[in-house]
């Protein structure tokens, strides 16, 4: 299954919450109601005037028809003049024209005003957006993803999501998020909309129920905005996948009383990241590379931290969350909080001293002398900073693990070559793109968190061997007739093994830039297979490797000679007259 799918560029739209009868038809006929009946009014009280008014030629009076003044104050009034009458005017019907084209243009001029005015107004044009964007989203006809919030996480994992090819629906309450999108730097338009995403008629309207949406990414800010548009996306789409971001373990549980969505908590993940750290650098070096962009560079890996005394700075709930996971670890910990985040976890509070963590005698009363590692965990990055700071002139061989909650001081940050950061937009995004781009990536990442660093280091040789330095592009693929109908028909006859499959087709004694990450069928899961696992119908494969090796090896899962040549050595019949002569028994 790709993860690089298209989905055709529309325009950006903003729209407020309302009803369907602000339609920009409708709002036009409200609107410019009285102008047009001001101008009727005018030129129709000027063509009676017209027919009224007697006329005098060299065979007597006369009166102008109907038609006759109709068509000349039509030429009047819209200042074309033609000039065109049936006999000259006298004194008083010129007198009447002089005050019917006075009267006109007045009308004109408060008809053109009002309308103006109506094309500058905000409902106006939310009124036209909204009617693009439900059409630009009825036209889809490729997979695209609806994408709730925009902030700093759905920004990030869009600009990833267009360099892959995925295109996306953004909803925002804010008008700026979507206003970012005009500046962001995408391959092709990003349709949106400023609505209130946890309005269920929103989410109706920027795709939810169409055929081609992918899936739902509930990326806002708000927990509670979260879990209403989990609510929604899976009560309306049960079958759709829904990715959801949540730091309130009591907002997850409620998340997942509704289907089977994907919640993902940043301190969580990145407590299972740093717990994993401790104990092999080179699985979190590993997962850390494989959940980014293809092409991002290798992470460098972590130093190994020996057992010993941690400090904790802020008992928030990341606080929290890494003194739960170091001791899960039986490690010594000692937090230092300014004693607002005691209250919300007042039994959980053991061993804390409330103080400000940049003073040498809290710090020394903690034991920073002899602590091993210190996490700098506030909500403000310049608070973080400072206790980096202070904390390394006290104990500078200390591991540091710090909190980045604006993007934009990531200078900053890596200018004080911090061990471990974490940066909760980044969790989010990296996260959610593994499940978008290969679902069983996920599977394969918390299976392999225990197998150590001798394991894991292996594995990342080979990669690096095969793929380079730049993170490969991961793919599935299943072994069926759909995805790979050449190498199941191979299957009824001979034995499949996994190694012959990542042959070149073009030259079966090269082996191609591809890397199989798991293999999951009815028999179980295999992580890392060796090049000797047999194959079964109906196996799917977690890949990693290099586009061009993806597009070759395309060739032997769909094209019957190419199949042959790589898994047996025999050139196979291409033409159906000759699988028909030569077609194998039982």
């Amino acid at each position: 299954m790709s993860w690089l799918e298209q989905a055709p560029s529309n325009a950006r739209v903003r729209e407020a919450v309302g009803p369907q009868s602000s339609e920009a038809m409708f709002l036009v006929l409200r609107r410019m109601r009285t102008p047009f009946i001001v101008l009727i009014t005018i030129f129709s009280i000027s063509v009676l005037g017209l027919t009224l008014i007697p006329g005098t030629s060299e065979d007597g009076p006369w009166r102008m028809g109907f038609f006759d003044a109709f068509y000349f104050m039509s030429y009047t009034a819209t200042t074309i003049g033609y000039g065109e009458i049936p006999q000259p005017f006298n004194d008083a019907q010129r007198m009447w024209v002089t005050l019917s084209i006075y009267l006109t243009v007045v009308g004109w001029a408060y008809a053109i005003g009002s309308l103006l005015s109506l094309l500058q107004a905000r409902p106006f044009k939310q009124a036209i957006a909204a009617q693009r964007f439900r059409r630009a989203v009825t036209r889809m006809r490729e997979p695209f993803w609806l994408m709730a919030g925009h902030g700093q996480t759905g920004e990030l994992l869009g600009t990833w999501l267009d360099e892959l090819g995925r295109r996306f629906v953004v909803v925002d309450h804010r008008e700026e998020a979507v206003d970012d999108l005009d500046l962001g730097s995408y391959g092709s338009d990003v349709p949106a909309i400023v609505a209130d995403a946890r309005n269920p008629q929103m989410l109706v309207q920027a795709g939810l129920k169409h055929p081609s949406c992918a899936g739902v990414l509930a990326l806002t800010d708000d927990d509670e905005a979260n879990l209403a548009i989990t609510m929604a996306a899976t009560v309306l789409r049960p079958d759709l996948p829904v990715i959801a971001r949540s730091s309130s373990s009591a907002i997850t549980a409620r998340m997942r009383a509704f289907g089977n969505p994907t919640v993902i908590d940043p301190f969580d993940r990145f407590g299972d990241h740093f717990t994993v750290a401790l104990r092999a650098p080179a699985s979190e070096q590993l997962s850390n590379w494989l959940t980014r962009a293809p092409g991002a560079p290798l992470p460098e890996a972590h130093a190994t931290v020996e057992p010993g005394l941690w400090i904790i700075y802020g008992y928030g709930r990341f606080g929290r969350e890494m003194t739960r996971d170091l001791r899960r670890q039986e490690l010594e910990v000692m937090v230092i909080d300014a004693g607002t985040g005691l209250t919300d976890d007042p039994e959980g509070a053991d061993d804390v001293i409330v103080g400000d963590g940049t003073s040498r005698d809290i710090l020394e009363r903690a034991g920073i002398g002899r602590a091993v590692g210190f996490v700098a965990g506030t909500d403000n990055d310049i608070t973080n900073l400072s206790l980096v700071a202070a904390a390394r002139k006290s104990n500078p061989t200390m591991y540091v693990v710090a909190r980045q909650n604006q993007p934009s001081n990531t200078e900053l940050f890596e200018a004080m070559r911090i061990d471990l950061l974490l940066v909760p937009t980044t969790v989010v995004a990296q996260e959610a793109l593994a499940h978008i781009g290969a679902p069983m990536l996920w599977h394969f990442l918390e299976s392999t968190a225990h197998l150590g660093q001798a394991w894991a280091s292996a594995l990342l040789d080979r990669l690096l061997e095969r793929c380079g330095f730049g993170s490969p592009e991961l793919w599935e693929v299943a072994v069926n007739a759909t995805e790979a109908p050449a190498v199941e028909r191979r299957m009824a006859h001979h034995h499949v093994l996994l190694g012959d499959l990542l042959r070149d087709p073009l030259d079966r004694d090269t082996t191609l830039d591809v890397v199989c990450l798991m293999v999951d069928s009815y028999l179980g899961t295999t992580l890392a297979p060796p090049d000797d696992h047999r194959l079964h119908a109906g196996d799917r494969l977690l890949l990693a490797g290099r586009p061009a090796a993806r597009r070759s090896m395309e060739s032997t899962l769909l094209v019957d000679a190419s199949a042959a040549y790589c898994l047996s050595d025999e050139p196979a019949a291409s033409s159906w007259v000759w699988r028909a002569l030569t077609r194998e028994k039982d």
